[in-house]
């Protein structure tokens, strides 16, 4: 199959009829999937509906990221990639904004995909799809509102992954968002790291809602093991930034002070519906299921379905941006040597 080649616009690539690849998402893992398959000299169509879209575009800094020993922000490393994925545009596409609407298996075999790419519907072929699309973290609401967190997210004074940062928490006061019974077994794994404190802020909620029975039971016995305290009152506001901390205001008129906060919410959107719509297998906890190789599996049947993979946070595994680039070289690399 023929290269990317490009368009007479400066900037805008040409779309294609088809491609070997169709890359669904921009992340870091869709971005290593689009790097991956230049390297192997396959054409590939990247639909990326933009950075600001990545889990790690906000974030200060990360610091499991091989060869940034100082840390390095989402922001950056993402430009990077994209950097590294626009050096390979004769092989690579790179679509943004683009939205994906629809991914169908046709009776030839290629998967159709449909997006919206500059104000149009457009539609693109391709002998295998890698879905890349990640996840997106539930904030908690106040006011009616999910914004009065951002400042303290990006400044990385709230946490949101136990494995990412849980190490930035230690000797700290902690608040963790959250009523449920993800909230409180996060709350459970903060104590790994030693944190001077840990409190529960359910903002209103009760306190182990939709738990029942021996869950309940065995989660009310872990959190009586460990000091773990509990604040129900709604939340109206926070303060501190200045002073780079966690300053909490309630509806019941007070106001409670930590170092750190750590969002335990879970997920707003773990875009299953184009993975559905292809009869993907979903694990418990909502994650598409494959095999070792990235490759999805029927919910049907349990077998593979040929043609389609899932990398990075919508896959069932770790979410870490290692783990993200691993998936992408996987399922990209048994592309080559199965489909392509």
């Amino acid at each position: 199959m023929t290269g990317f080649v490009p368009d007479e616009m400066p900037g805008f690539p040409r779309l294609q009829e088809s491609y070997d690849l169709v890359i669904v998402g921009g992340g870091h893992a869709g971005l290593q999937a689009g790097l991956k398959a230049a390297l192997l000299g396959h054409s590939a169509a990247l639909l990326d509906r933009g950075p600001k879209y990545s889990r790690s575009y906000y974030a200060p800094t990360m610091d499991n990221i091989p060869g940034f020993p100082d840390g390095i922000s989402g922001h950056k490393l993402l430009a990077a990639q994209i950097a590294a994925v626009r050096k390979v545009d004769r092989e690579v596409g790179y679509f943004t904004p683009a939205e994906v609407m629809s991914v169908e298996r046709t009776e030839a075999g290629p998967y159709a995909v449909a997006f919206d790419w500059l104000k149009q519907r457009r539609v693109t072929r391709g002998r295998a799809v890698i879905l890349a699309m990640g996840v997106v973290d539930r904030m908690p609401v106040v006011g009616g509102k999910i914004d009065p967190i951002f400042p303290w997210a990006n400044q990385a004074i709230v946490e949101f992954c136990v494995l990412c940062d849980g190490h930035t928490l230690s000797d700290r006061s902690v608040a963790v968002l959250g009523h449920d019974a993800f909230a409180v077994r996060s709350a459970i794994d903060l104590f790994h790291f030693r944190p001077a404190s840990v409190e529960l802020l359910t903002n209103g909620h009760p306190l182990l809602e939709g738990s029942g029975g021996a869950e309940r039971a065995d989660l009310e016995r872990q959190m009586a093991e460990r000091p773990i305290s509990l604040h129900d009152s709604e939340i109206v506001g926070f303060d501190g930034i200045r002073e780079h901390r966690f300053h909490v205001r309630f509806a019941d008129g007070s106001v409670r002070q930590y170092d750190k906060g750590f969002s335990a919410l879970g997920w707003y959107n773990m875009n299953s519906q184009i993975p559905r719509s292809l009869g993907a297998r979903f694990d418990d906890d909502g994650f598409v299921v494959t095999d070792e190789d990235c490759r999805v599996l029927s919910d049907a049947s349990g077998e593979v379905i040929p043609g389609l993979y899932c990398v990075g946070d919508l896959r069932n595994g770790w979410n870490q941006i290692p783990e993200a680039w691993a998936t992408a070289e996987r399922a990209v690399i048994h592309a080559y040597s199965w489909y392509l």
